[in-house]
């Protein structure tokens, strides 16, 4: 179906007389009868009564009217989409993040940022499994919020996680600002499954403090922990990048040899995949986001600095 000629029926509608449409559209005024003709020739009803010599809406026109209007609309749209990917100012991002980093801050960042930029579709794509990074490498999703150093991809620091023991509050490790490991030894553990990244940094940590930890109870999701541990099961170890609860609960990060126990975040990219500009807006925007809403900045100055890596150029 040829736009224009929809285009020419909703402007003689809208004038009431095909020469002020003519006017309106320039065209002549057998054009736009030609045009009319054609549109009526190819949807098989008549649009106009022309009877009184004035161009008036049949019934059919005046139902197809509001279709062709809202056909008009999408067309344009169309247009302006097109418009917006080919000057790299619109299109679709994939972000793949785990459940307590979206709780904690990426909806709230969405949220914000989609009424600022509606022409990029923010898609959220959650795991909790460790396979972020598979993800990333297939292109499954164009970023993903995961510990930085992996020589896959490149990558851009977001802020520092911390291993970090919840327990009630009036437990006795709660005296101090920081934990050491060692003094997690004759605790009953609540700790995250082996194919969690938190999990695998607690795990060396044990291994080099030849500590063998007693473990009470394992789960992916570290609000079930946590709320066990307030209610006195045990001592949680979850990461510092999500809402920890204050009441009721002490939360302090664990330190293995004076020196804490995580890994920087990044969000990260794949090397060989293009960055239209809106992407790297959208890095640039995230990044900013992300190190002042970063939930677990109070562990920060409880605990030394962890080592920042350098980011690949």
């Amino acid at each position: 179906m040829n736009l224009r000629f929809l285009d020419t029926f909703v402007g003689i509608a809208d004038a009431g007389s095909i020469g002020r449409a003519c006017e309106r559209l320039h065209l002549s005024q057998p054009a736009a009868s030609r045009r009319i003709v054609a549109l009526e020739s190819e949807l098989g009803v008549q649009l106009f009564d022309r009877s009184a010599g004035r161009m008036q809406l049949t019934a059919s026109g005046e139902d197809l009217l509001r279709r062709s209007r809202r056909l008009l609309a999408e067309a344009q749209s169309l247009r302006d989409r097109a418009r917006a990917l080919a000057g790299g100012h619109g299109g679709i991002l994939r972000i793949g993040c785990t459940p307590q980093v979206i709780e904690a801050f990426i909806a709230a960042f969405i949220a914000q940022y989609q009424a600022r930029h509606p022409e990029v579709e923010l898609r959220l794509v959650e795991d909790a499994s460790g396979a972020l990074p598979a993800q990333l490498e297939r292109g499954d999703i164009d970023f993903a919020q995961i510990p930085a150093g992996d020589e896959r991809f490149r990558w851009r620091l977001l802020y520092p996680t911390h291993a970090v023991a919840v327990f009630p509050s009036k437990h006795a490790l709660a005296r101090g600002k920081a934990i050491d490991i060692k003094d997690l030894g004759g605790e009953p553990l609540l700790l995250l499954p082996h194919e969690s990244q938190a999990r695998g940094w607690m795990d060396a940590a044990f291994n080099v403090a030849r500590l063998r930890p007693h473990i009470a109870h394992q789960s992916a999701v570290p609000h079930t922990l946590i709320a066990l541990a307030a209610a006195g099961h045990g001592v949680a170890v979850v990461p510092s990048n999500l809402l920890i609860p204050q009441k009721g609960i002490a939360a302090r990060p664990v330190l293995l040899r004076g020196q804490p126990v995580g890994r920087w975040s990044s969000i990260a990219w794949h090397p060989q995949r293009f960055l239209p500009p809106y992407a790297e807006r959208f890095l640039e925007a995230f990044a900013r986001y992300a190190e002042r809403a970063d939930p677990g900045r109070r562990f920060t100055r409880r605990a030394p600095p962890l080592p920042r890596p350098k980011e690949p150029a």
